[in-house]
């Protein structure tokens, strides 16, 4: 085990949550993807980048379950690097395989790359206020099938998952114009190179 990487990692993660947590505090975080938040997650991604080239992907025998979990939540809240993404998809797949992650990070990291695509997600993971100001799960590829799916990798039901969702941001500033939000998804999407 690599104590001092261990260390490093979970020390990534509290800035990337210490920062998410104050600008969520002043209503700031919800107004488009914050310019402070954006360059936490690149200079977070670009540590752990290097990590990876260095080591491989930082799985349970190298870090820990609570480090590895932390390289998980970096590059899964690096949404402005889509190549990044598609990279730690790959070495998140391989490392589930080896048994060194468990399967669900692979499948939030496939369902948020999926959204930022523009396609359905496949687990129900990923969410956003819908039109009503409720938040919900993102739309859905077999939908009726999705619960086998997520207990193929180790998730609740999705009944389960949207409420805990909704509890735990009951707090949180749903947008005031949804079509504009969503408009602006759109455009910030296509800039960084998620869609065409």
């Amino acid at each position: 085990m690599n104590a001092d990487l261990a260390k490093r990692l979970i020390e990534m993660q509290n800035l990337d949550l210490s920062v998410r947590t104050r600008l969520a505090a002043d209503k700031s975080l919800y107004d488009g993807y914050h310019p402070e938040m954006q360059a936490v997650h690149e200079k977070n991604a670009a540590a752990l980048s290097e990590i990876i080239d260095k080591y491989g992907w930082p799985g349970v025998g190298m870090v820990g379950e609570k480090s590895s979990e932390a390289a998980w939540l970096i590059a899964q809240h690096a949404i402005g690097l889509p190549e990044f993404q598609r990279e730690c998809l790959a070495h998140l797949k391989a490392a589930a395989e080896k048994g060194e992650v468990p399967k669900w990070q692979q499948a939030y990291m496939l369902d948020r790359i999926l959204c930022f695509e523009g396609s359905e997600q496949l687990y129900g993971t990923q969410f956003d206020w819908d039109e009503n100001g409720v938040l919900s799960p993102k739309p859905i590829e077999d939908e009726k099938n999705v619960d086998q799916r997520r207990a193929d990798v180790g998730l609740p039901p999705l009944s389960e998952a949207i409420q805990r969702i909704r509890t735990e941001n009951k707090h949180e500033t749903k947008p005031q114009d949804w079509k504009q939000r969503q408009k602006q998804a759109d455009q910030w999407a296509k800039k960084v190179g998620w869609r065409k």
